[in-house]
């Protein structure tokens, strides 16, 4: 309810927040992002690992099974990493 309150509001021409604009914006997963720009999986975990802004969901370690780590990558800081790696920051 509060994410169309501030749709709502950002419609009516108030400059919406970045948290709804997170929200709405496109996220790739790491298998998509190596399949883009031509690198393995282990390569795009590695440049996002430290971003900030990127999605992790984990789930902990039990006594029987390994944690495990879900990372999404928000568009933009996808285009930031991007623009930095090839020297235009």
């Amino acid at each position: 309810m509060e994410l169309q309150h501030e749709i709502a509001s950002s419609t009516s021409g108030e400059r919406p927040t970045n948290a709804v604009v997170s929200d709405l914006e496109r996220h790739f997963t790491v298998a998509e992002l190596s399949k883009r720009w031509f690198f393995s999986a282990n390569t795009i975990r590695r440049l996002f690992s430290q971003e900030p802004g990127v999605v992790r969901i984990a789930r902990p370690q039990t006594r029987s099974k390994r944690g495990y780590t879900s990372m999404r990558i928000p568009e933009r800081i996808a285009e930031r990493v991007h623009r930095r790696l090839q020297g235009f920051s």
